[in-house]
């Protein structure tokens, strides 16, 4: 193991650097995906946390992505750096991002639609998270500029909030496969997958309650235990089948080919959960942004990465 501290513009940065043995990869799926990047979200957010010691929000994040897909571990970048996120460097959609966060407090997570058939010439959506953190717009106003062009896009769910210590924070929904029109979301928690938000899958449920029991604790547990406790959720991979749900959504699929989206933690030949990312705000704005990143395309040499700064908001 490796330890290096690196400091950056707007915060300060932690890596550490840890590869497995090669007995921490879990058995491979029956055959590679076509479908695209595929991701899980969990959040709990409370604008007016009634105790010092509770956080604002709580949010831990998997990409499911190819191994091979170029993309930029997360760092500062954008005016003043002032947004700290992934990047996709896929050669046509380089820029665009599936999570990010910035400095005045404008949050942004992405995750696609399961639907058997893509329009290849459909617009990329990473570009949907970076044109938000880059934004004046704030997040329901955004989101109702994305709904009208909605149809532009492949299958999509669309997180974004404002982050404001002094007003209170705001995180809206949008699902262009939904409802027309996004929605304030009440303070509470969530789970999101690739169907819209809160559609129960097996694998949602179950990861929701881990990720409850984990917050539950959260206020008893220091930082770091937490962020640990976070990261174990996002790595389980018990498979949580038969889902009736998620084969109806998929039915145009084979059976086994459906079988590997069924873990919280997807690991295939070539393919699967590339990046956890824990986001942890705090009473007083406080952001700790921590990155764990699949390294050189092996499932078994990881990096993790830990951001802090103070919300200009």
């Amino acid at each position: 193991m490796s330890l290096v501290g690196q400091h950056v513009p707007g915060g300060a940065a932690l890596r550490t650097a840890l590869c497995l043995g090669a007995s921490d990869c879990v058995a491979p799926c029956e055959q590679s995906c076509s479908q695209g990047p595929m991701c899980i979200i969990f959040f709990k957010f409370d604008p007016r946390p009634v105790s010092k010691n509770a956080y604002r929000l709580i949010l831990a994040a998997n990409r499911d992505e190819f191994y091979h897909r170029p993309s930029k571990l997360a760092d500062f970048w954008g005016n003043n750096n002032e947004v700290l996120s992934g990047l996709d460097m896929e050669e046509g959609k380089e820029g665009g991002t599936w999570l990010g966060i910035s400095t005045r407090g404008k949050l942004a997570a992405l995750t696609n639609y399961l639907q058997p058939r893509q329009d290849r010439d459909a617009r990329g959506r990473g570009e949907l998270v970076t044109h938000f953190l880059t934004t004046d717009m704030d997040s329901l106003s955004y989101l109702k500029k994305v709904s009208a062009e909605g149809h532009l896009y492949n299958g999509f769910n669309l997180i974004a909030a404002d982050l404001s210590t002094e007003k209170g924070d705001v995180v809206c929904y949008y699902g262009n496969r939904g409802e027309p029109e996004p929605v304030v979301l009440a303070p509470g928690t969530y789970g999101l997958s690739n169907a819209l938000l809160e559609t129960p899958w097996r694998k949602l449920c179950f990861g929701k309650q881990l990720f409850l029991d984990a917050v539950e604790r959260s206020q008893e547990l220091p930082k770091d235990a937490l962020i640990a406790q976070l990261l174990h959720v996002l790595n389980n991979d018990e498979a949580q089948l038969p889902d009736p749900a998620i084969e109806d959504q998929g039915r145009e699929y084979v059976q086994p080919f459906l079988s590997k989206y069924a873990a919280v933690c997807v690991r295939c030949p070539g393919y699967g959960t590339r990046t956890n990312t824990v986001i942890l705000v705090d009473a007083d704005g406080h952001v700790t942004f921590t990155e764990r990143s699949m390294l050189d395309k092996d499932p078994s040499c990881w990096e993790t990465s830990t951001h802090e700064f103070k919300l200009q908001s």
